[in-house]
C-alpha cells in the first residue's frame, strides 16, 4: 500500500498534468471553443477534490483496500478526461 503522502502527490502530479495539456491544446488551437475546455479543466479539477477527499475518509474508515480503489479510480478518471478532451 503506498503512502498516503504518495498517493496525493500522485494525484496532484496526474491531474496537473492533464490540465497541463488542455492548457496546451487551447494554445494550438485558439480558434476553438474554449467554453468546453474550461469545463474539462473544472471536471479534472473537481475529480481531484473528491479523489483527496476520499482519501481523508478513508484514512479514518478503511486501511488496507481504500487506496487501491482509489488509485483505479484516478486510472479511470483520467482516461475519461483523455476521450472528452480529444473529442
Amino acid at each position: 500500500m503506498p503512502s498516503i503522502k504518495s498517493l496525493k502527490k500522485e494525484i496532484n502530479n496526474r491531474i496537473g498534468e492533464f490540465i497541463e495539456d488542455v492548457y496546451s491544446w487551447e494554445l494550438s488551437n485558439p480558434d476553438a471553443d474554449l467554453k468546453k475546455s474550461d469545463l474539462i479543466v473544472d471536471k479534472a479539477i473537481s475529480v481531484f477534490d473528491d479523489l483527496i477527499l476520499r482519501i481523508h475518509k478513508n484514512r479514518k474508515e478503511v486501511k488496507n483496500n481504500g487506496f487501491e480503489i482509489i488509485k483505479e479510480d484516478l486510472n479511470s478518471a483520467i482516461n475519461e478526461l483523455k476521450n472528452s478532451l480529444s473529442k
